[in-house]
């Protein structure tokens, strides 16, 4: 039962790992984030941040990983949303 644990752990960070890489890629493709909430990424990032020191507290590898991992696309996320938060000019002609 242990095992099966462990895997459903591991499952579960995955998932939170890569739950916002495509609103990543996508802020990245289009040079643009609008609508983008800074309270919930700030939020999120101290979360994740939160679960990976409880990870190194535990010395539980998969949770110091998975949220590690979260952390950085978090905080990626928060760059390029600051970058492009209110970039317009993308994909439409520049006037004279």
């Amino acid at each position: 039962m242990e095992k099966y644990a462990t895997l459903i752990g591991i499952f579960a960070g995955i998932c939170t790992c890569i739950s916002l890489l495509p609103q990543l890629i996508k802020i990245i493709r289009e040079k643009k984030a609008e609508n983008l909430s800074y309270g919930m990424l700030f939020i999120l990032l101290v979360g994740v941040g939160s679960w990976a020191y409880y990870g190194v507290l535990r010395e539980d590898l998969p949770i110091i990983i998975t949220n590690s991992f979260s952390f950085l696309i978090n905080a990626l996320v928060i760059v390029f949303t600051f970058r492009y938060k209110n970039n317009t000019e993308v994909g439409s002609a520049q006037p004279d």
